[in-house]
């Protein structure tokens, strides 16, 4: 798809309240250079009439396959086709059932089925509905299949009550849309320069036990991680994630192995490195952790002061370093607060790294929790230094593996040459 030709969305609207939001979704993607053909449920057509969709898409309003005035008898087949994202707004704890259980009772549900592109959806009910354990259970067995979801909001809803299950703002839900869109693209138009290679890499934090109640950690999110996960399966890798504690949910289409604790993440790692061609060090492994742990709650009564006896934790990258063969490269991150590339440089000669991204995290839009980064990428054997100004962590993550593409094509040169 250039970047002339629009982007194909299917918006399915369920019956809720909040179905009238969905006219303020379909003009947003509009604006946003999308086609978009609507769906609605029954129950949907009460609250807004398919003739105000029609007339806002110049398009038939799909809503029965059977319906004598449809065109398409087989539209649920070729209208799921058809599009790059399955968007429903709202979606109903009755959707989000159907689709959980496979139920395809309507056009919406058997759409669901029949579609390869995408889902996401923008739900919206009342605070109990949202709450109960069916739907929170529906919902997690959506995440496990990859859906997407918008999370609703807290605020008062049609019912008066004020709590969690009210629609997100369209503004965001498109937002989310474009970039599930924009990413299916990267996707399908990617260099596949990885293939053939197996990408392990470590994201997020780790967690050191104090108590049954406490723990050591730090500020991951496993933004800049995952946003490399996706890079390199966007690039033809296979991609093998070892995930800590993270903010943010981790791509489709890799293999997740957890570890909270760095003696866990390091076990995780060595017991997945044969099969590695490229590790990734990602991950803020906590340093040191508590040498005693207690078995109960340390209580405060009668203390001014805790000291806790550290000792240090096992160093994943050093040892991977270790342990590397001939077609293993060994990436690592330095995240500094002063003296950055002294800091880094040492670190690459240290743990024999070939390759090391060092970034200031005190710069404004460099560090942790947000969607942008600052870095300059050392290279072993090479003095000239990659700076890399503010950009997306996303746009970083490729600018990363351009370089260890670049790398990989210059031991093998060096190889046939010997």
């Amino acid at each position: 798809m250039s970047e002339n030709k629009k982007f194909q969305v299917g918006l399915g609207v369920s019956g809720g309240i909040a179905a009238y939001k969905a006219i303020e979704v379909l003009r947003l993607l509009q604006k946003a250079d999308c086609d978009v053909q609507i769906a609605m449920t029954r129950h949907a057509t009460e609250f807004i009439q398919p003739l105000t969709f029609r007339a806002l898409t110049e398009n038939y309003v799909l809503v029965d396959d059977y319906a004598p005035e449809n065109p398409d008898p087989i539209a649920h087949i070729n209208f799921s086709q058809k599009i790059d994202l399955l968007l429903i707004v709202p979606a109903t704890a009755n959707i989000i059932a159907k689709f959980a259980g496979g139920i395809a009772d309507d056009f919406l549900s058997s759409t669901y089925l029949a579609s390869n592109a995408p889902v996401l959806l923008a739900p919206a009910m009342n605070t109990s509905m949202w709450e109960h354990a069916a739907t929170r259970r529906n919902v997690e067995h959506l995440k496990k299949d990859g859906v997407f979801f918008v999370e609703p909001v807290a605020g008062e809803l049609a019912c008066k009550t004020v709590g969690t299950g009210k629609l997100e703002d369209v503004e965001n839900i498109v937002q989310q849309a474009l970039e599930i869109l924009n990413s299916k693209y990267q996707f399908e138009n990617s260099k596949k320069d990885l293939t053939g290679e197996n990408v392990l890499i470590t994201i997020g934090g780790t967690r050191e036990v104090i108590d049954p109640v406490r723990f050591i950690s730090n500020h991951s999110s496993g933004k800049m991680g995952f946003a490399v996960a996706v890079a390199a399966r966007n690039r033809g890798a296979a991609v093998t994630i070892v995930r800590g504690v993270t903010s943010v949910e981790p791509p489709a289409d890799v293999k997740i192995i957890s570890a909270i604790s760095a003696a866990e993440m390091h076990r995780a790692v060595m017991r997945e490195l044969s099969d590695a061609t490229i590790f990734i060090g990602a991950a803020a492994v906590a340093d040191y952790r508590p040498k005693n742990v207690a078995n109960s709650k340390i209580k405060k009564t009668g203390r001014d002061f805790l000291t806790l006896e550290l000792e240090k934790t096992a160093d994943i990258l050093a040892d991977v370093a270790n342990s590397k063969n001939e077609k293993l490269l060994v990436v690592g991150f330095a995240a500094e607060t002063e003296n950055v590339l002294d800091y880094a440089r040492s670190k690459m000669e240290k743990k024999n790294l070939d390759l090391v991204i060092a970034n200031d995290i005190t710069k404004k839009g460099a560090g942790f929790n947000i969607d942008t980064n600052i870095a300059t990428i050392l290279i072993r054997g090479n003095k000239q230094e990659i700076d890399l100004p503010l950009m997306s962590k996303r746009e970083m993550a490729d600018k990363i593996f351009d370089e260890v593409v670049k790398l990989r094509k210059n031991l093998l040169t060096a190889d046939l040459c010997r």
